[in-house]
């Protein structure tokens, strides 16, 4: 399931995260990179270690810990703090797929690398190219979004970053581990919940059909969650 949820980062949230990690200093981007990723990446990185990620990513977190879209898409059981990244001068991100296993350097933080996540820092039209493409089951996709929106996509998936000929794209870019480990599942729990909710806004959250299928997704959650 690939979903774009806007409005992640409020106009205010997005000019601290801009002021934060503007004025740090930035370096090659494969400091991050596994060996295939290596092989294919070219652009640059915030330390991830450095103030101005930390202080920007716990901004992030806590903007999508309010995030309900979010929320019932990915179904978070960990999200790895986002780190930050920016292209310019044709500099891409070839075709790869994402380490499996995250680990927080220095520390004993990991997470299972079930969704990517990219959240745009630039707007679009203030680069040319910068597209990230994202190949899986639903076809290919292209994304190139607004600032302060998010795609969540499969982590398994194959999907590059097209090279950026104009302008810079800035953006911040995670990994989730989901309750749900697998995507089908988590698809379906996803589109009962927003049947749910629509139901829920004509007939009423005490309506029992209402009742009764809020009841379903809670069972299927509780038959297929892994936290």
């Amino acid at each position: 399931m690939l979903i774009a949820i806007p409005d992640i980062l409020s106009p205010e949230e997005l000019a601290r995260v801009r002021t934060t990690i503007d004025a740090a200093d930035w370096a090659d981007g494969n400091a991050t990179s596994g060996h295939q990723s290596a092989l294919a990446k070219r652009n640059r990185q915030l330390p991830e270690e450095s103030d101005a990620a930390r202080a920007a990513g716990a901004l992030i977190l806590d903007a999508l810990a309010r995030a309900p879209l979010f929320v019932a898409a990915a179904l978070p059981l960990k999200v790895f703090p986002p780190l930050f990244n920016r292209y310019a001068g044709g500099e891409a991100f070839g075709a790869h797929v994402d380490t499996a296993v995250r680990i927080r350097r220095g520390s004993d933080f990991r997470v299972r690398a079930d969704l990517s996540a990219t959240l745009f820092l630039e707007e679009p039209d203030s680069y040319d190219g910068g597209e990230l493409v994202v190949e899986d089951t639903f076809g290919e996709q292209r994304v190139k979004l607004p600032a302060g929106h998010l795609v969540v996509y499969p982590a398994s998936s194959i999907h590059r970053v097209e090279p950026v000929t104009r302008g810079q794209r800035t953006a911040a870019f995670f990994w989730i581990q989901s309750m749900v480990r697998d995507d089908a599942a988590r698809r379906l729990l996803f589109e009962l919940d927003g049947a749910v909710q629509q139901v829920a806004a004509t007939a009423g959250q005490a309506d029992p059909a209402v009742v009764r299928l809020t009841g379903v997704y809670h069972n299927l959650l509780r038959r297929w969650a892994d936290c």
